[in-house]
């Protein structure tokens, strides 16, 4: 979605802002997260009927995604101290 999309573009800008190649890092982190909900989807959490969140590890921030029978839709790309109400409002 491109709305995910915008908001891991801005996390990434922000840490790699705050410390060269943090940025880097929070990407290989959601990169590893994203490989592992390919993988088997069924191992997060479901938070919402039919929406999965995958916790990033080292950064504050879950992906919440969708998994379809052809495809995994990511809804959010969210830091955990934000309002949930604007990333359900995609839903």
């Amino acid at each position: 979605m491109p709305a995910a999309r915008l908001e891991l573009i801005a996390a990434q800008d922000w840490y790699e802002g705050s410390a060269p190649g943090l940025g880097a890092r929070f990407r290989a982190e959601v990169d590893f997260q994203a490989q592992r909900i390919a993988t088997n989807s069924l191992l997060f959490p479901e938070i919402l009927a039919g929406v999965r969140r995958a916790r990033l590890r080292r950064f504050p921030y879950g992906l919440f995604f969708r998994a379809m029978p052809d495809a995994i839709y990511v809804i959010a790309c969210f830091h955990s101290s934000r309002d949930p109400l604007i990333w359900r409002s995609r839903v």
